[in-house]
């Protein structure tokens, strides 16, 4: 079976919708089936009288699984494991295929079924992601991928994330309104750029790095703005006030585009090596994605405190490479420090801006950096691409990976939102990863704030689950009969970390480990930033 995630980018215009109902469905099925389904035993419920005879419902076509859905009993089969695809409902004695829609309208029912609640929205943004995807993929046959390699990962990624129902959902406004900044689309453009009066500017940190996109007025400051942020808030009665009496105004645009990344309102400036990460008044997966006050406020505290937990940070790289087995030198993890904030009193989270470090500071001389989750898509250039033996690469890439996030944790109480999307892997000529760089300091839990199960229990989810086992699905598919999870095991028991090795041995013992549960918080509407998990098997124990 051909990967969901690793169809080429561009589709004839008759192949669109089906990709399209390929793509959205992986991640939707993955999320009905973890949280409330189980595994089929046996033959399904007995059939209807029919005049034809009825398909045994417990026969498995080559490449499927068959699982009970909890809550009415319904036998859902689907073809693949780590991207599901082909859902077929048994009824009437047969199996029925599902569309997309479909299998939105079916799991709309399994939830009502199971919760006593009603959501009418969350299965709009499922169709609206599975639309936003086919116009992606529409939109890729007139673009060129970018010739940065770097760029062109945080660009591809079509799937998102493989366990939200709705992971490319855009907040079922008009194509015209998004298409534009999207990183899927190969985008990039100018930022607006707006000026801020003075005594109307509130900032904390070092913002210097905006004032380099252009020049502002004397008694003003400059304020980048995404132009989609703009066009969703700018009419906004203290934003239009704020123009009308000569607090806000406009002055033009930069001088050169900048590159939306996977997190959509996160853009890259290239040539002047930073990032910049604004409020966008849409939700993404979970949340809306706007810069909140109670975060910024709370930023500088974060952001330092992670920063110093990488200030001592190495880890020795042992690689295996097309010229046999190198032992390198030793190389830092690295933390992306999001150095500080600009915005505008009267529409403080609206407005907001958020400077980061660039890459070159930051990453090994030589090395190539690439997202993480980039490579469990697949992508042009890809270093797994044609990889003979993944065993070399694997232990590389954990090695560089895990020690830094499990270090933050033991030796300084920070709690690293180290899933795929916030991990950066930097690697060499012969594509094997040398370094770890980490970001979001929104993300960044701290142990004197939360509880240290908690925290732990995170860290394990976001490290283990969301990124480790992620990279593991993919390299044991393309690579039938090898197992990823003793080099897991063996790098994790390997850390004699004071007052972690008892959490580490219990973490190598327990029959499970814990999974969000991404579908049943956004039907029961809960906090965007809640966790609710339920337990999975634990390949570590079996390792």
């Amino acid at each position: 079976m051909d990967r969901v995630d690793s169809m080429p980018p561009r589709h004839p215009r008759d192949d669109i919708e089906e990709a399209a109902d390929e793509y959205a469905a992986a991640p939707l099925l993955n999320c009905l089936l973890r949280e409330v389904g189980e595994p089929a035993e046996g033959p399904g419920e007995p059939a209807e009288e029919s005049d034809e005879p009825a398909e045994d419902p417990g026969r498995v076509a080559e490449g499927s699984g068959v699982f009970r859905l909890r809550p009415s009993g319904r036998l859902l089969r689907v073809r693949g494991t780590r991207r599901p695809m082909a859902p077929e409902v048994y009824a009437d004695g047969a199996w029925h295929r599902l569309t997309h829609a479909d299998l939105v309208k079916l799991t709309a029912e399994e939830l009502r079924g199971f919760t006593g609640l009603s959501n009418p929205e969350l299965p709009a943004e499922m169709i609206d992601s599975r639309d936003a995807v086919a116009t992606l993929l529409a939109a890729r046959l007139h673009a060129t991928p970018p010739a940065d390699p770097y760029i062109r990962s945080e660009q591809s990624l079509i799937t998102g994330h493989p366990y939200h129902p709705a992971p490319k959902a855009r907040g079922g406004g008009p194509v015209a309104g998004w298409l534009p900044y999207a990183p899927e689309a190969y985008a990039r453009f100018p930022l607006e750029l707006l000026g801020v009066r003075e005594d109307a500017v509130v900032e904390e940190g070092d913002t210097s790095a905006l004032d380099d996109f252009g020049p502002s007025p004397e008694g003003y400051r400059l304020l980048p703005a995404h132009p989609w942020q703009l066009d969703l808030v700018g009419a906004r009665p203290e934003i239009r006030a704020a123009f009308a009496d000569g607090r806000l105004i406009r002055l033009g645009r930069t001088a050169r585009p900048l590159w939306p990344t996977a997190a959509i309102r996160t853009l890259y400036a290239p040539e002047d090596d930073v990032f910049v990460k604004f409020s966008l008044d849409v939700r993404i997966t979970n949340d809306i994605r706007r810069l909140w006050r109670h975060d910024l406020l709370k930023l500088r505290r974060t952001d330092e405190a992670t920063a110093a937990a990488f200030a001592n940070t190495t880890t020795t790289t042992t690689t295996g490479t097309s010229s046999g087995t190198r032992t390198g030198v030793s190389t830092g993890a690295s933390w992306l420090s999001d150095r500080g904030y600009r915005t505008a009193d009267f529409a403080f989270e609206e407005l907001a801006v958020l400077v980061r470090d660039g890459l070159r500071e930051h990453v090994v001389p030589g090395a190539t950096p690439l997202l993480a989750a980039a490579l469990v898509e697949g992508f042009e250039g890809s270093p797994l691409d044609g990889l003979a033996d993944p065993s070399a690469w694997w232990t590389a890439y954990l090695r560089q990976v895990v020690p830094p996030a499990l270090e933050a944790f033991a030796r300084h109480g920070v709690v690293l939102e180290a899933h795929l999307q916030n991990t950066v892997v930097a690697v060499d000529a012969d594509g094997v990863p040398v370094q770890a760089l980490f970001r979001d300091a929104e993300g960044v839990k701290l142990l004197t704030d939360v509880d240290r199960a908690a925290g732990w229990e995170r860290l394990v989810y976001c490290l283990i689950v969301n990124n480790v086992s992620e990279l593991a699905a993919l390299l044991a598919e393309d690579h039938p009969g090898w197992d990823p999870w003793p080099a897991v095991r063996s790098e994790l028991a390997h850390h004699g970390l004071p007052g972690i090795a008892h959490e580490i041995a219990e973490l190598l013992a327990a029959p499970t480990l814990p999974g969000k549960t991404n579908l049943l918080l956004r039907w029961t509407g809960a906090d965007g930033a809640d966790a609710r998990y339920l337990p999975l098997p634990n390949p570590l124990a079996r390792a």
